[in-house]
């Protein structure tokens, strides 16, 4: 709807309508979610047993909560590492795409950022199980013909980094490029022209330029490896991320701790987003 061409009322009120159910849609279910993490209860399901914070900060059973849960709080460890590695290699890959692609002209560029999209467009699941195929045949080839044991190419945190980078990389350029298309490349000039090398202006003028959209894509790339599941499954070895973790306890049996860790998990996605949102909008003033 155009808010300057005049409507009649019903369509303004249905539109109206359908703006709230949409949001009520979006939201009811994440409040349903942090509501029964409070519940007094051994299950998050009606009827409400009473007001608790027991599913945070208990320690004893059977209400532990989530800061004296080992496996979880190792769990959010193990994310958390898997997170910063991942986020580090597809902004530093994508980085140097975004030039590649924005600033070069060679045989084959169309066919190699086909080549780049295309993990966006594959499942997960498939991609994680190509992966493990395919670093298991290369493990199993060098034991076979040499003896040697390359434990990165087993399932393993090694391989769950690498797979969740095979298609984050790729967000991460785009982000990335976005925001390089933007520049103008006379400052790169005018300070070359001034004395300065390539490298040194792109260091001092482009790469502050692109600050915004680096971190930009630093924290949508560490939120997609904490919540990835599909390709993680595939891949992971004894050290469970947090995802698999609660996939695992899921299994048990659902308990509101799994409300408590997912409320924080809204709550850390979101401060995340308020900080790149505040950090772009004080660079770009």
């Amino acid at each position: 709807m155009i808010p300057t061409i005049p409507q009649p009322r019903a369509i303004r009120a249905a539109y109206t309508a359908y703006i709230v159910l949409f949001f009520i849609y979006l939201a009811l279910p994440l409040t349903v979610v942090a509501m029964f993490a409070f519940n007094d209860s051994q299950f998050p399901s009606l009827p409400w047993e009473g007001f608790t914070w027991n599913w945070f900060f208990g320690d004893k059973d059977p209400m532990i909560g989530v800061f004296h849960d080992r496996v979880i709080l190792r769990a959010i460890g193990t994310s958390a590492f898997v997170g910063i590695c991942v986020s580090a290699l597809s902004v530093a890959v994508g980085t140097s795409n975004a030039f590649l692609f924005n600033r070069y002209q060679f045989r084959g560029r169309g066919l190699l950022y086909v080549l780049m999209l295309m993990p966006l467009v594959i499942p997960g699941i498939v991609l994680g199980i190509s992966i493990l195929v395919f670093s298991s045949t290369l493990a199993n080839a060098a034991w076979d013909g040499m003896k040697w044991d390359i434990t990165a190419l087993r399932p393993g945190l090694t391989l769950v980094v690498l797979g969740q980078f095979s298609f984050i990389a790729t967000i991460a350029t785009l982000v990335i490029s976005a925001r390089l298309q933007k520049f103008d490349r006379t400052l790169e000039e005018a300070a070359m022209n001034l004395g300065a090398g390539r490298l040194t202006a792109v260091r001092t003028i482009t790469i502050p330029f692109l600050a915004p959209a680096l971190v930009g894509a630093f924290v949508v790339a560490f939120l997609m490896s904490f919540e990835n599941f599909n390709t993680t499954l595939m891949l992971v070895g004894s050290d469970a991320p947090l995802t698999i973790a609660m996939f695992d306890r899921l299994k048990e049996g659902s308990t509101p701790l799994l409300n408590a860790v997912s409320l924080l998990l809204m709550l850390g996605s979101s401060l995340l987003a308020l900080v790149m949102i505040t950090f772009q909008r004080r660079a770009t003033r």
